[in-house]
């Protein structure tokens, strides 16, 4: 998993770690996170105070770590600059909601099909359970004379 991270002395050890500011959630969906620190291993030479784009294992080892410095102007180009929000970007964000709007159209329906499929089965099922138990009754009633 990819992290926004910057570079820091641990005040303790003094080690450099990396403090994870921010994790990627989606291709261009990231989320805060709370402080948590990976040790820098001596192999890598950084400033305190650098950004970072760390990628990690799920034993939060470091699998590969760069400096963030092209990541911002990326997205400063993508976001934030005078002509970053043009009528074609507007115009694909658009149809990008349509087209999960349409989806959860699509999901919203099939939930209520299964829904009153579900519910007709129930209805089914009591329907045979009274059948089964006017019959058991009658069997009995039958057994009895």
């Amino acid at each position: 998993m990819l992290h926004l991270a910057q570079v820091k002395k641990n005040l303790h050890s003094g080690q450099l770690e990396i403090e994870l500011l921010a994790s990627q959630q989606s291709e261009n969906t990231w989320k805060l996170c709370q402080s948590k620190f990976v040790p820098l291993e001596g192999i890598y030479h950084f400033n305190e105070g650098l950004l970072t784009i760390v990628e990690l294992n799920e034993n939060w080892e470091i699998i590969s770590i760069k400096e963030a410095r092209d990541w911002v102007l990326d997205l400063v180009q993508k976001y934030l600059t005078k002509w970053a929000i043009t009528p074609q970007f507007v115009e694909e964000e658009q149809a990008r909601v349509e087209q999960w709007r349409q989806e959860l159209t699509v999901q919203t329906q099939d939930l209520t099909r299964i829904r009153l499929e579900i519910e007709t089965r129930r209805e089914q099922l009591q329907e045979l359970e009274e059948s089964l138990q006017i019959e058991k009754e009658k069997l009995e009633s039958e057994s009895i004379e």
